[in-house]
């Protein structure tokens, strides 16, 4: 069983799901002429640590004490100890259990005490930590602490820092932006996805000795800023760093598929893949200006080059669907038809129930509260029966949304982030969308369906609840 999660890959940036898609993407294509394309599925938060925490944990991340915005490199681990994760629950179902990628949920740096030249902001990162994702159900772990663009650059093996010989490095400005912070001399920035598909293909290759099922979560560090592929893909898109950012990870999810047809596993191996919320490059409607194709150090496309969001209001961050409305294949030869577009809504948080059902288990007592199976529809051997209202939420202001069925409703007056006018929560007027006539979001029904509105605001804070 593998999960691959793009960092900040947009609805648009597979060509599967964007037939004006001029970036090559493969691979991911054959994945979904392999599998079932999700053309409805979210994600919890439109930011990365929200995400990722509604994914192993199958729980809303607002449910925590993190509110609004991301975690950064040296932060403390948000999900506790006792909380399950799915690699806790596989654990128990027997699989051995890896992660290689960008964790951004927190690690447990030491503080310091000594004097060395390995010591930021307080941490001493030559100590072993005291915290790592095998604290939550992973056997092992390879991890960079949060987005590339965070402090401090490095690799953790399970507790371990990888290379304690760090040099300073100073900000940057896009494509290639990261924060002032230490770094790993052996880390470049240009090189940690082709770093992180040799640790994933060792995980799979030594697992796939073993009479257990394996468990791999392969969240990637692209094509998140800073927007830097390997040197091999440069120009390969046509479309500037970004594009050819986007077909190393087709590449690299091909290496993978790859590599489980070469050991003859990919027939009962399970593959999901996702991204972990929209993209964050802007998209120009009107116009021929200069944009990310002719100018790389510009964050945004004119239409006529690429819709990295394809036609969906917003980016990264916003509640408009732009923002999490994502890209999501499921593949499982042993049981899945080939070449099947799925239209029910789904959430990532639905992707734990949806293993436990697959693992004949029940979920564990007070743990995964908003995730609701859809193995059913891989599987097509029942009905499915429709999940709850998703709950979405922004990253910047923290402004939520519920979505039942055709109606989506904004409870604020504007995006929650980046596209203007960002608004305020829970400040009306808010914004009442039919979704299946209008996935642009260009007409809102506020004043029109009030009785489905208040029924959706009624829903909304009942899931809700003290939280």
């Amino acid at each position: 069983m593998i999960i691959i999660l793009a960092d900040d890959m947009g609805y648009g940036d597979v060509q599967a799901f964007n037939s004006e898609s001029e970036i090559p993407t493969p691979n991911l294509n054959k994945l979904s002429e392999e599998g079932l394309m999700f053309m409805d599925a979210h994600t919890p938060s439109s930011i990365c640590t929200p995400t990722r925490y509604g994914l192993l944990t199958g729980r809303y991340c607002w449910r925590t004490s993190l509110k609004r915005g991301v975690l950064r490199g040296y932060d403390a681990p948000l999900i506790k100890e006792d909380r399950q994760t799915i690699a806790d629950y596989l654990k128990t179902k027997g699989y051995r259990t890896g992660i290689v990628g960008k964790w951004h949920l927190g690690l447990g740096f030491q503080n310091n005490i000594g004097d060395n030249e390995g010591v930021e902001n307080g941490f001493d990162l030559t100590q072993k930590l005291y915290s790592s994702p095998n604290n939550n159900g992973f056997d092992y772990s390879f991890v960079h602490p949060a987005s590339l663009d965070f402090e401090p650059y490095l690799y953790v093996r399970n507790y371990e820092v990888v290379d304690t010989e760090f040099d300073s490095v100073p900000t940057t400005k896009f494509p290639h932006f990261w924060r002032e912070g230490l770094k790993s001399k052996s880390l470049e920035f240009d090189q940690v996805l082709d770093d992180l598909l040799l640790e994933a293909k060792g995980f799979i290759k030594r697992e796939s000795k073993s009479q257990k099922p394996f468990f791999l979560y392969f969240p990637l560090t692209a094509p998140h800023k800073p927007v830097s592929p390997s040197e091999k893909f440069i120009g390969i898109s046509g479309k500037g760093l970004y594009g050819d950012f986007v077909t190393q990870i087709d590449w690299t999810a091909g290496e993978i598929f790859n590599l489980l047809e070469e050991l003859n596993i990919d027939e009962n191996t399970l593959v999901i893949f996702a991204s972990d919320n929209g993209s964050a490059m802007y998209r120009i409607d009107s116009g021929n200006e200069p944009d990310h194709v002719t100018d790389e150090t510009l964050a945004y496309y004119n239409a006529s080059n690429h819709k990295a969001n394809s036609l969906l209001r917003g980016i990264k961050g916003d509640t408009y669907e732009g923002g999490h409305r994502v890209p999501f294949i499921v593949r499982w030869p042993a049981k899945i038809s080939v070449g099947k577009k799925v239209d029910e809504t789904i959430c990532l948080t639905d992707i734990f129930e949806t293993i436990v059902e697959l693992t004949g288990g029940v979920k564990p007592k007070g743990n995964a509260e908003d995730s609701y199976s859809f193995f059913s529809i891989i599987t097509g051997e029942k009905e499915y029966v429709n999940r709850p209202p998703v709950i979405h939420h922004s990253g910047g202001k923290g402004m939520f949304a519920i979505r039942k069925e055709n109606w989506k409703m904004i409870l604020g007056d504007g995006s929650g982030a980046r596209t203007k006018p960002v608004g305020t929560p829970f400040q009306k007027p808010y914004q009442l969308y039919d979704i299946e006539n209008d996935l642009t979001e260009s007409d809102n029904l506020i004043d029109k369906e009030i009785e489905v509105a208040a029924k959706l605001e009624a829903e909304f804070l009942e899931i809700k609840g003290d939280d």
